[in-house]
C-alpha cells in the first residue's frame, strides 16, 4: 500500500514497511496537484503548461510523459493513479493512503455528523492527518491556492471542535491552541481560548493568553486588542471598570543609520551568504531593541524567524537557543520534510517524549556523532528553503555547545540564506566568547555593529516618545545629562515619573519596582530568583500568596511593562530589572524562594525533571539543599552529555564536586565524591583527550577513593581508564602497572568489556615496554574475543577492532609479515562491517604504521589517505596527527618532512607522547644528515625516558648509519631486539653488520 504525504512533508512511500519510493519534489507535487483535485480528470496539456510554463507546448507535454513514466516506474503503476492518452486523476482506492484525502473525508463526515460523539470522533482525526501545511517549502500559484483553502478548512474544524460538547475538555483547548497557531493575528482564537480555560478553572493561563495576543498584535499590528477581548480580560479579573492602561511602548527612535546597516548585512544573508551580526555595546544601550525591529523587518519580507535567548545563571541548558529556534513553528513545519536519520538528531536535542538520549563517555567515538548531530540541527533550521534569521539575545552568555554549532553551520552552509543577529554586552567577556567572534571575523563572516547611547536630540525625541508630550529646553537637558542617553535609563525613568530623573539608574529601577502593589513587588522578587524566563504556573505554584493574587500583580507587572510575555510564559522587559528585583530580596527570603521554586518545578516537571534538571540544581544549591543540588547536577551533566554538550556537563559537574567537598569528611562524602569524579571522567577525556592532565587527576582521585571504599569495580574501571591517559602521555610504565593492577582485580562476576579491557591494555603497554610479543598478542586475543560484540567499552575503544589493528604490529616485529597484514586486514574489514567512523579510523590509522614498517608505500598511502578523509570529516584530531606524519614519510621531500613535522609537533602539543621514538625516526627519515642526527638521538631519549622501548633497537640501528665506527650500535641494537623478541628488528639490524663485514 502506497502512503502519499503531503501535508508537513513531501514523501511517498511503502506503508507497510515504510521504505520512501520517492522524494523527487516534481513528482510529488504532480501527485499532489492530482490529488487536490481528486476524483476531476486533469487534461496532459494544462498539467504541461502549468508544471513547466517556460517550455514550448511540446516539449511541456515530453517533459509530463518523461515525469509520469519516473512516477509509474518507482510506485508501480498504482490503481489510484488513472491514466488515459488525454489527462491523469486520482482516484481513492484501499490500495493507497493519502493524508490530503483522508483530511478531507474525515472534515466532511464531521460537518454532515449529527452526534456530537460523532463530530468530535471525525474532527479531531482529520486534525490528526492534518500534520503540517501543504508541500511545505513549495510556492507555485496552484500550491498557495489550495494550501490555503486546507488552512481554512483546518480552521473551521478547529472552531467545530471548541464549540462542541465532547467531555474532555482538553480536546476543545488543544483544538483553540490549534486556531491560534494557524491565525496568530485573530483575536477570536484567543477570546476562544480564554473562554475555555476560564471554564476549565485555568484563570492563570486564560490571563496568559490574553497577554500572548496583545504581544502578537502590538509587535506584529502595533495595536491593542479589540473591546471584545479586553472585556473577556475584566470578566476574568472581576474588574467592572475598564482595565488599567498598559504603559505605551515607544517605537524605535533614533536609531536609522544602525537599522539601514542591519538591513543591507540582512540582506546580504538572504541572497545566499551565510553571516553573523553582533550589536555590541553597554547594557541598556537599546541593542535587543535594535535587533528586534530587524526581525519585524524580516518576517514582513516572508522570512522565517527564529529567537533564542541565554541567561547568565548557573543553571543554564547546553543549546538551549538552538532548542528554542526548533520549536518555532515555521521551523518545526519545515523539519517535518527531513530525511528520518536528521530528523533522528533533532530528538537528541527535542525528544518526542521523555525518553532522552543516553550519555556517552569517550570523545573520540563521539566526535563523529557530534557533528552528525551538528548537521541534523542545521539542516532542520534551514528546511524550509526560504530565508532564515536567528536571533541570539545576550551572546555574551551563550554556551559554548551553541558557538560550536553556530561556527559549524556557518561552515556547512555557506551559500545558505541564513543570517544569526545577536547582542553582545560589553565588559568582561568570557574567554571562549572572544575566541569565536575572532574566528568568525578571521575568517569574514561577521559583521560588528557598535552601538553607543544618544546624543541630546536622540535623548529627547526618546523622551518625547515615552512621556506622549514635548518636554521643555531644561527638561531635554536635564534628561541627557542626567541619563547618559542610555534608552533603557530614558524609559524607565519616564516610566517611573513624569519627569526627568535626579538619580542613578540603579535608583531608577528600584523606584520602578516601587510602583506596584505589594502583591506584585513580591511576586517580582520571586521571579527573579528565577534567574531566566518563568511560566506562571511556576509562580503560582511557588508562592504562598493564592493563585488568584499571583495572576492578578503578574498582569500589573505585564501592564507596567515590568514583564513581558515571552514563549508562553514571561521574562522580565531586561535583565538590569531583574537584577534589581533580586537586590530588593533580602537574602534569607532569597533561600526560602529558591526552594520553593525548586519544588514548583519539581511538580510540574514530575514526568521530566531532566528539561529543568541544570535549573533545579541551581534552585537547590542556593536554597540551602546541596544534597539534591549534587543529584540534579548529575543529571543535568549526563543529559548534556547526551547531546554532545561535554563542556557544559563538565561544568555542571564541577559544580556538584564543589558541593560535596563542602560537606565535613566522612565515608558518605567520599562515596559521593567518587560518584561525581566517575562521571567526569567521560566529558574531560571527550572535551580535552586522554593526555589531559585534569583528566589524570580525576582518575587518580577516583582510584584512590575506589580503593579505600573497597569498591573494586570503581577501582577497575578507574584503573581501565587511568591506562589511556598515562599510555597516550607516555608514561608507559606506570600505564603497564595500571594495567597489571586490573587484570589482577578481574574476578568471576567482572563483565566481559571490563576483561577484555583488561587484558587489551596489558597487551599494549607489555608490547611498547619491549616485552615478548607473543605474549602481547595472548593478551590482544583475549581482549577482543571477550569484548566481541560488546555495547560498551570502558577505554573508549572497540578492543574487538583496536587489538587485531594493534596485533599486526606484534606479528611484524615476530617476523610473521602476512599474518600483519592480515591482522590489520580483519581490523579494517570489521570496522566497515559495525559502520562506527572511530573504529575505522583506529583500524586504518594502526594499518598504516603496520604497512610503513613494511615499507609498502602503496598500501601506506591507500591507507593514510582514507585515514586523513576520515579525520578531516569527523574531527579525529589524534588520528590526524598520525596521518600526517605517516603521510608526510610517504610523500617524501620537503612538503613530506613538513608535514611529518607539523604532525609530530601537534603530538606533543596535545601531550601525547607514546610512540615518540617511532615518529621521530620517521621525520629523521626525511632530515638532512645533521638534523636526522639530533632527531635521532631525540628518539632514543625519549625511548628511555618514557621506557617507550619497542622501537629503540629501529632507532638505533639508523643511529648508528651517522656514527664513525657504526658495529658497536649495530650490535646493540640486534641484542636488544633479541632480548625484547623483535625478529623483524634483530633481521633488520644483523642485515646492516653483515653488509659492513662484506664491505
Amino acid at each position: 500500500m502506497l502512503r502519499v504525504s503531503l501535508l508537513g512533508e513531501q514523501v511517498i512511500a511503502d506503508d507497510e514497511t515504510g521504505a520512501v519510493l520517492t522524494r523527487s519534489p516534481r513528482s510529488v507535487a504532480l501527485v499532489a496537484h492530482l490529488v487536490v483535485h481528486a476524483g476531476l480528470a486533469q487534461p496532459r496539456r494544462v498539467l504541461a503548461g502549468l508544471f513547466w510554463p517556460d517550455s514550448t507546448d511540446a516539449q511541456a507535454l515530453t517533459n509530463l510523459r518523461r515525469e509520469l513514466h519516473q512516477l509509474r516506474r518507482v510506485l508501480g503503476d498504482p490503481p489510484s493513479l488513472a491514466v488515459t492518452g488525454r489527462d491523469l486523476c486520482w482516484r481513492d482506492t484501499p490500495s493507497s493512503r493519502v493524508d490530503v484525502r483522508e483530511f478531507d473525508v474525515a472534515r466532511q463526515t464531521a460537518l454532515a455528523a449529527t452526534d456530537a460523539a460523532d463530530v468530535v470522533a471525525h474532527a479531531r482525526a482529520a486534525l490528526a492527518a492534518y500534520r503540517g501545511e501543504l508541500l511545505p517549502g513549495l510556492a507555485d500559484d496552484w500550491v498557495l491556492a489550495a494550501r490555503a483553502e486546507l488552512d481554512r478548512e483546518c480552521v473551521e474544524l478547529c472552531d467545530l471542535l471548541c464549540r462542541t460538547p465532547a467531555g474532555d475538555p482538553a480536546v476543545a483547548l488543544d483544538a483553540a491552541r490549534r486556531r491560534i497557531r494557524l491565525r496568530p493575528l485573530e483575536e477570536t482564537g484567543y477570546r476562544t481560548l480564554m473562554g475555555l480555560q476560564a471554564d476549565a478553572g485555568d484563570r492563570a493561563g486564560a490571563v496568559s493568553t490574553y497577554h500572548r495576543c496583545a504581544s502578537v498584535l502590538e509587535r506584529e499590528l502595533g495595536v491593542v486588542p479589540a473591546e471584545p477581548t479586553r472585556a473577556a480580560l475584566r470578566r476574568l479579573l472581576a474588574r467592572p471598570d475598564p482595565e488599567p492602561r498598559r504603559a505605551a511602548a515607544p517605537g524605535l527612535v533614533g536609531r536609522a543609520g544602525e537599522l539601514a546597516r542591519l538591513g543591507e548585512a540582512w540582506r546580504d544573508a538572504a541572497s545566499g551568504r551565510a553571516g553573523v551580526v553582533l550589536v555590541r555595546g553597554d547594557a541598556g544601550v537599546g541593542k535587543s531593541r535594535l535587533v528586534a525591529e530587524l526581525a519585524a523587518l524580516a518576517r514582513a519580507e516572508g522570512a522565517v524567524v527564529a529567537v533564542g535567548r541565554c541567561f547568565g545563571t548557573p543553571g543554564r541548558v547546553a543549546l538551549a537557543p538552538v532548542a528554542d529556534w526548533l520549536r518555532t513553528p515555521a521551523v518545526q513545519r519545515a523539519a517535518t520534510s527531513l530525511d528520518p536519520v536528521w530528523r533522528t538528531e533533532v530528538d537528541r536535542l527535542l525528544p518526542p517524549s521523555a525518553a532522552r538520549p543516553a550519555a556517552r563517555g569517550h570523545g573520540g567515538a563521539d566526535a563523529w556523532q557530534r557533528l552528525r548531530f551538528f548537521e541534523g540541527l542545521a539542516r532542520a533550521l534551514t528546511a524550509g528553503g526560504r530565508p532564515v534569521l536567528l536571533v541570539l539575545d545576550n551572546v555574551q552568555w551563550c554556551d559554548d555547545e551553541t558557538r560550536a554549532f553556530l561556527a559549524f553551520c556557518l561552515g556547512l552552509l555557506p551559500d545558505a540564506p541564513l543570517f544569526v543577529a545577536g547582542t553582545l554586552r560589553d565588559g568582561d567577556l568570557d574567554p571562549g566568547v572572544g575566541t569565536w567572534t575572532g574566528r568568525l571575523r578571521d575568517d569574514g563572516k561577521l559583521t560588528e555593529l557598535p552601538l553607543r547611547p544618544f546624543d541630546a536630540d536622540g535623548t529627547a525625541r526618546l523622551g518625547e516618545a515615552v512621556a506622549g508630550r514635548p518636554l521643555s529646553p531644561s527638561d531635554r537637558a536635564l534628561l541627557h545629562a542626567a541619563t547618559g542617553g542610555f534608552p533603557l535609563y530614558v524609559v524607565e525613568a519616564l516610566r517611573t515619573q513624569d519627569s526627568p530623573p535626579s538619580g542613578r539608574l540603579t535608583g531608577v529601577l528600584r523606584a520602578r519596582l516601587e510602583q506596584p502593589g505589594p502583591a506584585a513587588r513580591e511576586v517580582a522578587g520571586l521571579a527573579a530568583a528565577a534567574g531566566r524566563d518563568f511560566p506562571l504556573e511556576l509562580l503560582t505554584e511557588a508562592s504562598d500568596l493564592d493563585a488568584d493574587t499571583v495572576v492578578d500583580a503578574v498582569d500589573e507587572l505585564w501592564r507596567r511593562r515590568i514583564v513581558r510575555e515571552v514563549g508562553g510564559g514571561y521574562d522580565f522587559t531586561h535583565d538590569l530589572l531583574r537584577e534589581a528585583a533580586y537586590q530588593q530580596v533580602s537574602p534569607p527570603r532569597r533561600w526560602l524562594l529558591h526552594r520553593r521554586l525548586a519544588q514548583g518545578m519539581e511538580l510540574l516537571h514530575a514526568d521530566d525533571t531532566d528539561a529543568v534538571a541544570a535549573q533545579l540544581a541551581e534552585q537547590y544549591a542556593r536554597g540551602g539543599r546541596p544534597d539534591r543540588a549534587v543529584a540534579h547536577y548529575r543529571r543535568a551533566a549526563a543529559v548534556a552529555a547526551g547531546t554532545f554538550a561535554h563542556a557544559e556537563a563538565i561544568r555542571l559537574l564541577k559544580a556538584a564536586l564543589d558541593l560535596v567537598r563542602a560537606r565535613p569528611p566522612s565515608g558518605n562524602r567520599d562515596r559521593a565524591e567518587l560518584g561525581v569524579l566517575e562521571a567526569l571522567a567521560g566529558p574531560l577525556n571527550a572535551h580535552h583527550g586522554y593526555s589531559s592532565p585534569e583528566l589524570q587527576h580525576v582518575l587518580e582521585r577516583s582510584l584512590a577513593l575506589a580503593e579505600a571504599s573497597g569498591s573494586k569495580e570503581s577501582a577497575l574501571t578507574a584503573l581501565l581508564e587511568l591506562w589511556s591517559s598515562r599510555f597516550v602521555q607516555g608514561r608507559t610504565a606506570e600505564a603497564h602497572e595500571a594495567a597489571e593492577r586490573a587484570l589482577a582485580l578481574l574476578a568471576p562476576g567482572t563483565s566481559a568489556e571490563q576483561d577484555g579491557s583488561a587484558h587489551f591494555i596489558l597487551a599494549g603497554s607489555s608490547l611498547h615496554l619491549g616485552h615478548d610479543p607473543v605474549e602481547a598478542l595472548r593478551h590482544f586475543e583475549l581482549g577482543a574475543e571477550r569484548t566481541r560484540g560488546a555495547s560498551s567499552w570502558p577505554i573508549g575503544t572497540r578492543p574487538d577492532v583496536h587489538g587485531p589493528a594493534w596485533a599486526a604490529h606484534a606479528h611484524w616485529l615476530l617476523g610473521h609479515d602476512d599474518a600483519a597484514v592480515a591482522s590489520s586486514a580483519a581490523a579494517i574489514a570489521l570496522a566497515r562491517g559495525i559502520e562506527q567512523p572511530y573504529s575505522l579510523a583506529i583500524a586504518l590509522a594502526y594499518a598504516g604504521m603496520t604497512h610503513q614498517m613494511r615499507r609498502d608505500r602503496r598500501a601506506l598511502w591507500a591507507a593514510v589517505t582514507e585515514l586523513h578523509a576520515q579525520c578531516d570529516r569527523y574531527g579525529f584530531a589524534y588520528y590526524r596527527e598520525w596521518a600526517l606524519v605517516l603521510g608526510g614519510w610517504s610523500r617524501g621531500g620537503a612538503a613530506g618532512l613538513a608535514a611529518a613535522q607539523e604532525g609530530v609537533a601537534n603530538l606533543k602539543a596535545e601531550g601525547a607522547f607514546a610512540r615518540m621514538p617511532y615518529w621521530l625516526t620517521l621525520v629523521a627519515d626525511l632530515a638532512a644528515p645533521d638534523a636526522a642526527r639530533a632527531t635521532l638521538d631525540a628518539a632514543l631519549a625519549a625511548g628511555e625516558a618514557r621506557d617507550d622501548r619497542w622501537w629503540l633497537p629501529e632507532v638505533l640501528r639508523l643511529r648508528a648509519a651517522h656514527d664513525a665506527d657504526p658495529v658497536p650500535r649495530l650490535r646493540a641494537a640486534a641484542e636488544l631486539a633479541r632480548v625484547q623478541g623483535s625478529v623483524a628488528l634483530r633481521r633488520r639490524a644483523e642485515a646492516d653488520l653483515g653488509g659492513r663485514s662484506r664491505s
